[in-house]
């Protein structure tokens, strides 16, 4: 069995230590190659695309693709490297340097997660993404994704709750509108869609967000609830769109009071630049 080189990383050498390999000195077409139908990362940047392909007109690839053969085909299946295969393309090169290596799905997908987990190329929601694969797909628990990974059982939990959010605040993760950082921050929030797009619009880094949640973050009432699920489906529309407390007291006469909860002058501020906005 060939040995890999350090380059690789130590969690790669490892799962391939335990694939059985053919030759760490193939050459490819480009063409006889394809993505990794498990790939964990959906996004490549432009940006960076373009400094791998200048990195390739000059030097080459210097670390091979990991492929394994095709069951439908004659190409080979991209288990780590894509990202490579894609600037090879742009540098106009025809063929690539390959370690072709026996790997099943589960290989493959790890073999993928710890490739990008090691360069950090992953995106929260693309990390978070993989791990839950590997626990839906192939019997995985935490702790077991913890020291695969080499990471805290902790980290993993706090990175899978990531996947709790709301699908427009995971589609501003995705497209890295929000950070990691501002992720972690928005989860566990009811009103995290809210906060998200409040953070993009006064384009706050992650201390200013975590003072701004702290202003805005729900208390507990310490009203009783109203009976009337109208009234309380009512409290709630509003209270999700401006992001405070709001309690409607509403008697047999349809008399009653709105009340806007706040906790500092920021808050009574806000109530005021909203009122005075629309009315």
């Amino acid at each position: 069995m060939n040995k890999i080189k350090k380059g690789l990383g130590r969690g790669l050498s490892s799962l391939i230590g335990e694939s059985k390999i053919e030759s760490t000195k193939n050459k490819l077409s480009i063409s006889d190659l394809y993505p990794n139908k498990l790939q964990p990362r959906k996004i490549f940047d432009e940006d960076s695309l373009s400094d791998l392909e200048n990195s390739i007109k000059e030097r080459g690839i210097i670390q091979p693709i990991i492929v394994r053969k095709s069951d439908e085909s004659s190409k080979y299946e991209i288990i780590a490297g894509e990202r490579r295969w894609l600037a090879a393309q742009k540098a106009g090169l025809h063929e690539v340097p390959v370690v072709i290596t026996e790997a099943d799905d589960l290989k493959s997908l790890e073999f993928a997660i710890v490739e990008n987990v090691q360069r950090n190329d992953l995106n929260p929601l693309e990390e978070a993404q993989g791990y839950q694969k590997l626990i839906n797909d192939f019997a995985y628990d935490q702790e077991k994704v913890s020291k695969f990974i080499g990471k805290s059982r902790s980290y993993i939990t706090n990175c899978l709750r990531i996947l709790t959010l709301p699908n427009d605040v995971l589609n501003l993760i995705e497209t890295k509108k929000i950070s990691t950082g501002h992720a972690k921050i928005l989860v566990g929030l009811e009103n995290a869609s809210f906060v998200a797009h409040k953070i993009i619009e006064k384009k706050l880094s992650v201390r200013q967000s975590e003072n701004f949640v702290k202003i805005f973050k729900k208390k507990k009432r310490t009203y009783i609830d109203s009976t009337d699920p109208n009234i309380q489906n009512l409290e709630k529309s509003i209270s999700e769109k401006i992001g405070l407390n709001v309690s409607i007291k509403n008697n047999k006469k349809n008399k009653g009071t709105i009340t806007f909860a706040y906790h500092d002058f920021e808050q009574l501020n806000k109530i005021i630049d909203i009122i005075k906005t629309n009315y």
